[in-house]
């Protein structure tokens, strides 16, 4: 009888040491730990503030209702400055000392590029990066999951939009890193693909740009329509400049700008900027989506703007991929279980991954800025 109890309570011990070995970092009986690097501050920190208060929402909703699977999810975010260097090391902090189970939602190319070797040699899945450049679409990469549509797509029905308005004098001012760099791809394949020339292709640095001599530079070259690809507050300088330089060619920006902190920024330059949008609008209260937004919103305080909007919807991804994975939840389930969703309806806006494509969503949408500081669709 001894000899039969100590081979129970040795199996018992083994098997919990076995649950131990294969429990996965950031996973608890009651809670999933997410870690964020994106620029709290910096260049970039009014449009991160309004899609942090999005995905919090769509979190504070999640865990107010139980959970994921009887797991409530706890976000680490960490501010990078808008410095791909830094969101290395925070990415790497996240993983080795925080012990987080997934990334999520990085902001910027090169900042991103930055942080996939760290990915990569930690088997850690990042969810949602805002960024749509090409790079973290193919090929595809089994650790990345995009959810927005890709820039050069954005850019694409861009110079659609203006052939269709009748504008062929088209140019392109871009930023000089890869961001920059994607969106001039983007920007030649499309203007190829409808047998126009350039009217200018203009790059200025990301960090100190001459935004006087960018302007003037742009004016000479008179181009009907400008698309520029650069972050926030470089977008709005070069933006103000070109005005002020008494310039009033029709511009139009990539979704990275959209958020009410560009518009307030933008002050008197903000009429007629045209933006790409890779959501539906936040305040479209006849969709599903629309209405989860507002009630989430409401409850939380968060801002009624695209940039919420961007986050609130990666955010039910990450959480429809855990959901799919499970009691059981590891990484691998995850990743397997995120591969799964299939023209997943999430009230407006369709998400698709299969093992060879993890782009998510193809949405793409213009709105203008009209003088009031409100869209014009």
């Amino acid at each position: 009888m001894f000899k039969s109890l100590g081979k129970t309570i040795a199996a018992i011990v083994l098997a919990g040491a076995t649950l131990v070995a294969l429990a996965e970092d950031g996973v608890t009986d009651s809670t999933i730990l997410i870690g964020q690097t994106i620029g709290v501050t910096g260049t970039v920190a009014g449009p991160v503030k309004e899609m942090l208060e999005g995905a919090n929402a769509y979190f504070t909703s999640v865990n107010a209702n139980g959970g994921v699977n009887g797991r409530k999810i706890k976000l680490i975010t960490l501010d990078d400055k808008f410095d791909p260097a830094l969101a290395a090391s925070n990415a790497a902090k996240l993983i080795k000392n925080e012990h987080v189970f997934a990334l999520f939602q990085s902001r910027g190319t090169p900042h991103t590029q930055a942080i996939m070797p760290v990915l990569e040699a930690n088997h850690v899945p990042l969810i949602a990066p805002s960024t749509g450049a090409s790079v973290f679409h193919n090929p595809v990469n089994p650790l990345i999951f995009n959810v927005r549509a890709k820039y050069q797509t954005e850019i694409g029905k861009a110079v659609e939009y203006f052939i269709f308005a009748g504008v062929k004098s088209i140019g392109l001012l871009h930023v000089d890193d890869t961001f920059g760099q994607d969106g001039l791809a983007g920007f030649n394949s499309a203007m190829k693909a409808h047998s126009l020339p350039s009217a200018v292709i203009i790059s200025f640095a990301r960090d100190n740009p001459d935004y006087k001599t960018t302007a003037a530079n742009v004016i000479k070259a008179k181009p009907a329509a400008l698309i520029i690809v650069s972050s926030s507050k470089n977008t709005i300088d070069v933006i103000k400049e070109i005005r002020a330089q008494g310039s009033k060619l029709q511009i139009m920006t990539l979704s990275n700008n959209s958020s009410e902190s560009f518009i307030r920024e933008l002050g008197s330059a903000r009429s007629g900027i045209i933006l790409g949008q890779i959501t539906p609008p936040p305040d479209l209260v006849s969709t599903r989506l629309g209405q989860e937004f507002e009630a989430a919103a409401k409850k939380t305080h968060a801002t009624a703007s695209y940039a919420a909007m961007e986050g609130f919807v990666s955010a039910k991804v990450l959480v429809e991929g855990l959901r799919r994975a499970g009691s059981n939840l590891t990484r691998d389930r995850f990743l397997h279980a995120l591969e799964s969703i299939r023209h997943e309806d999430l009230g407006g806006l369709m998400i698709t991954y299969t093992a060879q494509n993890h782009t998510g969503s193809e949405f793409v949408e213009f709105t203008m800025i009209g003088k009031d500081g409100r869209y014009v669709r």
